[in-house]
Parts: C-alpha cells; sequence; structure tokens
C-alpha cells in the first residue's frame, strides 16, 4: 500500500536520495556524466530540509515507511521577468525507477494541484527538459505544451518545455484518469 502524505523534516534525507537517484536514472546523455555525478544525496537533503522548514508543499509517496517519490509544489514566482504561465508552478516530481507504472506519479501531482488549488492558485505548470523520455506522462495527464526555453543545469544549457493544467481541477483529479 502507497501513502501519499505531506513531507515531514525527517523525510529530508530520504527526498534528497531520491532527487539524486532519479536524476542519475533519467538524465544520462541528457547531462553530461560530471554533473550527475556531483550530484549529492545529503546537499539535497539539506535542500529539502529549508523548503519542507520554510511550508513549500512536499509531498512523499511512501511504501511503508520508505520514501519512494515525491514532488513540490508552490506559487508561481512574481519576480519582475519571471516567465510564469499559470499560477502554481510544480517544481518536482521523482519517483524511484522499481516504484513507477504504479499511479504514484500520478497521484504525487494530483496532491501538488490540490496544495496549489488550496493556495488559491486556478492552473498549474512545470518545465520538464524537453529530452526526458518521461515528458509524455505530462502530456498523458492533460498538460499542454505551452513554451519552450534553454536553462542551465549544472552548467549545461538544456531544452526545457513547459506544461500547463488549466484549470488546475484538471491535474487535482489525476488520479481518476485511465493509466
Amino acid at each position: 500500500m502507497i501513502e501519499i502524505r505531506r513531507a515531514r523534516l525527517s523525510d529530508a534525507a530520504a527526498i534528497g536520495s531520491v532527487h539524486v537517484a532519479a536524476w542519475r536514472s533519467a538524465y544520462p546523455g541528457i547531462l553530461p556524466d560530471e554533473v550527475l555525478m556531483r550530484l549529492s544525496p545529503e546537499r539535497q537533503a539539506g535542500y529539502y530540509d529549508g523548503m519542507i522548514r520554510a511550508g513549500v508543499g512536499i509531498h512523499v509517496a511512501c511504501a511503508g515507511p520508505r520514501v519512494v517519490g515525491f514532488a513540490s509544489g508552490s506559487v508561481s514566482s512574481t519576480k519582475p521577468g519571471a516567465f510564469a504561465p499559470a499560477d502554481g508552478e510544480i517544481e518536482t516530481l521523482y519517483v524511484l525507477d522499481d516504484w513507477r507504472e504504479r499511479g504514484i506519479g500520478r497521484r504525487l501531482m494530483s496532491a501538488a494541484a490540490i496544495h496549489l488549488a488550496s493556495a488559491g492558485c486556478a492552473s498549474a505548470f512545470l518545465w520538464v527538459l524537453r529530452d526526458n523520455p518521461s515528458r509524455w506522462f505530462y502530456e498523458h495527464l492533460g498538460g499542454k505544451p505551452t513554451a519552450d526555453s534553454m536553462t542551465r543545469v549544472g552548467g549545461t544549457l538544456v531544452a526545457q518545455r513547459a506544461y500547463v493544467w488549466s484549470p488546475i481541477e484538471k491535474l487535482a483529479q489525476a488520479t481518476s484518469q485511465a493509466s
């Protein structure tokens, strides 16, 4: 049985480990090997510890006591020059390889959307690396490709694509959609 719940401070180390494992699995050939090898579960844990303490909406998927995936989302940035095609942004979604294809990603996306809707967001978006072979997942959930841009990851320029859900309820109901 998989439980989806709000992240606790005690989850930060596991979230950091999932982040690193997911990047090392998803991005070979997309990001340089040096970038992937420099990833540190401990550094990521510190980052997520700070996010949890700041109240960022992070949800975890747990198989018993083990965190096997997570998603995070927050109200879109209002910084001058920031591109925000929707009210809320889903910043991360990572599920360990052995736990994929079980509906966990859909449930985490739904939890993030519900969190964003409760914060007053009427729509949501996310960025995905354009060469990520799992980007079809966001299209399957009804995300509409909205914009393409370039971003730097570990000093490497890579293409990314924004997907938008409007109204946000389309994403909040993701768990009821067919696999």
